[in-house]
């Protein structure tokens, strides 16, 4: 490589060429949709100063981790404004996400950290953006004032706010979008703790055998509402609702989501459990 390259670092054909290889973009679960329909074609033009700063892919994902804790923060902040940061928070977090990559491709620096990274990244932003969403609902009092009284003293304003229904709710939807993330990586867990290869990621392994899950992962593919648990569609949702809230006056249309996605975060985990159980994954 000549001095010149050297100092501009790699061209964005160069990058594309190395940093998306055809079996990344063909990915059956781990390329999102956006990633797809733009982030791809934006992303070399980010890695391209990235490389060039001298970041290394590990230092990348940890901007994608800030830009997810960013989002779940600023999801928390009622009203219009604080949806608007999250939506464009979360989609740094995913350009991100495919630079750190296409930086591990281009230095030839792939590793177990960087994957631990990345998925603690997408941890991070989906239960966190789901946590925040309680205290969104909270704050605006979506399910009107909660009388509880809970005595005197410095500890009680605290308690009192613990007892309000919206972060009680916030908390589950949290806790249920990481089970539904956790029965995916223990698919991965319990096939290197019993010696078997690693999953091919290929759709034909996620179909199960069971006629009836069968039946019902065709059903959920027509009313995909189980993929809102991802952090982009999560901040989409969650700024469509804080439009309606400001068109209405009150906060009611982000209480009904909440509610609306704890229920379908009971039947997605539920769901999902059996779809792993009945497919290829675990043989």
């Amino acid at each position: 490589m000549d001095r010149s390259h050297a100092m501009s670092g790699p061209s964005i054909a160069e990058l594309r060429r190395v940093g998306q290889p055809e079996h990344v973009r063909t990915r059956a679960a781990a390329e999102h949709w956006v990633a797809h329909a733009y982030l791809r074609q934006i992303s070399p033009y980010l890695t391209r100063p990235l490389v060039a700063l001298g970041l290394s892919a590990n230092q990348v994902t940890w901007l994608m981790i800030t830009a997810a804790a960013l989002a779940a923060l600023s999801t928390a902040w009622i009203g219009i404004a604080g949806a608007l940061l999250a939506a464009f928070l979360v989609q740094m977090q995913m350009l991100l996400d495919c630079s750190d990559g296409e930086v591990a491709r281009w230095r030839g620096t792939s590793s177990p950290v960087g994957i631990y990274l990345d998925r603690v990244g997408h941890y991070v932003a989906e239960c966190g953006i789901a946590l925040a969403l309680g205290f969104r609902v909270a704050n605006g009092d979506g399910f009107g004032s909660v009388n509880v009284q809970i005595g005197d003293g410095w500890g009680a304003g605290v308690l009192e706010a613990l007892a309000d229904p919206a972060l009680f709710l916030g908390a589950l939807l949290a806790l249920l979008v990481a089970l539904n993330k956790v029965e995916n990586d223990l698919v991965h867990v319990s096939r290197g703790q019993a010696g078997m290869t690693a999953m091919k990621d290929a759709e034909q392994v996620r179909v199960p055998t069971a006629g009836s899950v069968r039946t019902l992962r065709k059903v959920a593919k027509l009313f995909p509402f189980h993929r809102i648990f991802h952090s982009v569609e999560m901040s989409l949702l969650i700024l469509a609702v804080a439009v309606v809230d400001l068109v209405l006056g009150n906060h009611t249309a982000t209480a009904a989501l909440l509610l609306a996605m704890v229920a379908a975060a009971l039947v997605t985990v539920a769901g999902h459990l059996a779809a792993v159980l009945s497919s290829a994954r675990l043989r």
